[in-house]
């Protein structure tokens, strides 16, 4: 007995078309930033008591349900390739997050709903490169955290011995030292919050502050930061060696197939 399909080739190269028209994504992105606002009044006690609190109930269902049929119909056109593209694999766990059912033992994964707005990165290019970029840079970025983590060590240790009789709450222990001396690398309060007073008791201190905002905050956070950016700027140059690639072999088929229009009138 002859096997007719019921889903035809056609139909899924149809709706693959279709889900990656420029259009429908435009769409999908206005869906997530809609949504995000739908979201955040949902936090508004006020406006959930008022008369628009059901409508706001709908729309974020109706959001989620616009997500779902796009998933669904990505699942249809790609099959098992669907899970071979780590952007696909994303959506797919924030849709299923945002499927929780609403019980108490869920109420975790409910609140998490608002990763749907994430969503945005693996629709907009230009946020996927970004995202690609840093990713690409964390095996550098191991390498500076490891050096980073080194340092404060070392540091924690130094200021412990020196500072905490005097000022336990701030070097009292490894771990508060360690915390404040990451608050003096963002340069939060950091002179006339922390390191004055210390002075002000231990005159020599700023030489063991300012070597390491000079080590920590100007030379190794830079390198994350350069490690970062110089790995954006590989992304954009293999998006662009790709396009050329793809210009120049669509170039040389349409010379294929004139010289071949060429051969069959001769």
């Amino acid at each position: 007995m002859t096997h007719i399909s019921v889903q035809p080739d056609g139909l899924r190269a149809r709706v693959q078309e279709i889900v990656e028209r420029p259009i429908v994504q435009n769409v999908i992105i206005g869906v997530i930033l809609f949504n995000a606002i739908t979201l955040g009044l949902e936090t508004s006690k006020s406006v959930m008591a008022s008369s628009f609190g059901p409508l706001v109930t709908i729309l974020d269902t109706l959001c989620l349900m616009i997500f779902v049929v796009e998933l669904l119909a990505k699942l249809f056109a790609y099959r098992l390739r669907f899970f071979t593209n780590g952007w696909n694999l994303f959506d797919f766990i924030i849709v299923g997050i945002s499927l929780a059912p609403g019980a108490a033992a869920f109420s975790v994964l409910r609140a998490l709903r608002i990763l749907r707005v994430l969503r945005v990165i693996s629709v907009a290019p230009r946020l996927r490169r970004v995202v690609e970029g840093f990713v690409t840079a964390l095996p550098g970025m191991g390498s500076v955290f490891l050096l980073m983590a080194v340092i404060f060590y070392i540091g924690s240790v130094m200021a412990t011995k020196l500072f905490g009789d005097s000022f336990p709450d701030w070097f009292g222990s490894l771990g508060l030292s360690a915390y404040t001396l990451f608050q003096i690398m963002t340069l939060e309060s950091w002179s006339m919050g922390i390191v004055r007073p210390v002075m002000a008791a231990y005159s020599y201190a700023w030489l063991f502050f300012v070597p390491f905002i000079l080590l920590t905050t100007f030379a190794v956070v830079n390198l994350l930061v350069g490690l970062i950016v110089n790995s954006m700027q590989d992304a954009h140059h293999e998006e662009d060696v790709a396009k050329t690639d793809s210009y120049r072999d669509d170039v040389l088929a349409r010379l294929d197939e004139i010289e071949r229009l060429i051969r069959e009138r001769k």
